[in-house]
């Protein structure tokens, strides 16, 4: 099949070469799964943090405007029952719109973050 040894050492080169490609886009595959999660999980805890923290706010200023309203009312009673009453419509619209607010964002979000980069690469190389 080849006439000299020169096509057999050519072809050992480039096996050579393909095998180091090889290793080289795995270690690159690699590397942006890590960047991928670290985002992500970096996001996640940025949300986790934000949440608490409004949580702990809204539960304070539910507590000032029991109180504020307590003189509106004539109740303390009946102002903490107002206020869980917004609070519960407001627990009840977000479930609502749930796959609006809360779903596609964060499916459009992990697309773009995992899938976008796909796009680019098949620009950059005419695929």
């Amino acid at each position: 099949m080849f006439s000299n040894d020169k096509g057999i050492e050519t072809l050992q080169q480039l096996f050579i070469e393909v095998k180091k490609y090889l290793a080289l886009q795995k270690r690159y595959t690699q590397l942006e799964i890590a960047e991928k999660l670290t985002i992500l999980l970096s996001t996640l805890i940025l949300v986790l943090v934000i949440i608490i923290l409004s949580m702990v706010a809204l539960f304070y200023l539910s507590f000032t405007l029991a109180y504020l309203l307590a003189h509106l009312v004539g109740s303390l009673v009946m102002s903490f029952a107002l206020i869980t009453c917004v609070i519960s419509v407001l627990i009840a619209t977000v479930y609502i719109f749930r796959k609006k607010l809360i779903v596609n964002p964060m499916a459009k979000f992990i697309a773009n973050l995992f899938i976008e980069d796909l796009g680019k690469k098949e620009e950059q190389y005419g695929q």
